[in-house]
């Protein structure tokens, strides 16, 4: 009898190939690996997850999957402990709760928002190493990706954004982004067909943010032209120095 295929099957294959491409591409996952996933609990990071699962099913490369939620204990953050463990462990993941917190006030050079996000990515660490981990993958996706260029670009004046493979050998760790090649749109879809159960979110630092405003500058700029998010991927390896104001050095 012939299989029926349903638009979850084609939206899955499409997030699959995708995912596929981006680690292979960039060279993501290798034999051994041990890879710590941080789940906020949000769309992303669940669906990371679950392709990150699937993946290591398969018989080559051979890796292991942990998933960590980060509690910070004074930001009123609220998600659904329960419910990520048991997505977890469903899929043959141990799951690591661990709780930190931050003082704003410490550093007034920095917002709030830096700041928290911050402490998330330390306290990451912390149970990466605790964990034997080598590797730690965060659900960010080539919206975010493109959203964090034009952000640099705005208000730092640098022609950079999150890479899909980061090296950090001073502690001895490898950022990845499995999703790099993954649009946020089908992540949406795919996260209402599977009917992925929404975190409550609260965080009074959210306003601080202005990646919201990225994301309708990068919708406006898909209006003017549907290739651009292709054409901005496209720039960051197609950098024509010779079409740039040359750098004087000051004497």
């Amino acid at each position: 009898m012939k299989k029926i295929i349903t638009y979850e099957d084609r939206l899955v294959h499409k997030l699959e190939q995708r995912f596929n491409k981006g680690i292979v591409k960039y060279g993501l996952i290798e034999d051994n690996d041990k890879i710590l996933v941080g789940l906020s609990g949000g769309k992303d990071s669940l669906i990371l997850l679950d392709l990150l699962a699937r993946r290591s099913r398969i018989l080559k490369p051979r890796f292991t999957v942990y998933a960590a939620h980060i509690v910070i204990t004074n930001v009123p953050y609220q998600s659904d402990e329960l419910y990520l463990q048991s997505f977890a462990e469903e899929r043959g993941i141990q799951f690591v709760r661990y709780e930190t917190s931050f003082d704003a006030s410490t550093d007034t050079r920095k917002s709030p928002c830096f700041l928290c996000s911050w402490n998330r990515r330390k306290a990451l660490f912390t149970v990466a190493k605790e964990l034997g981990c080598n590797k730690i993958a965060l659900g960010h996706h080539m919206d975010d990706i493109l959203e964090t260029l034009l952000m640099n670009i705005t208000f730092q004046g640098a022609f950079g954004t999150m890479p899909p493979k980061l090296v950090m050998s001073k502690f001895d760790m490898t950022i990845i982004r499995p999703m790099c090649l993954v649009h946020e749109a089908d992540l949406e879809k795919l996260a209402s067909v599977k009917q992925l159960r929404k975190q409550i979110k609260n965080c009074p630092y959210e306003k601080d943010s202005n990646r919201s405003d990225m994301k309708e500058i990068l919708r406006r700029l898909e209006e003017l032209n549907p290739e651009a998010r292709y054409s901005l991927w496209g720039s960051m390896t197609n950098v024509q120095e010779e079409l740039l104001p040359d750098k004087i050095e000051k004497k």
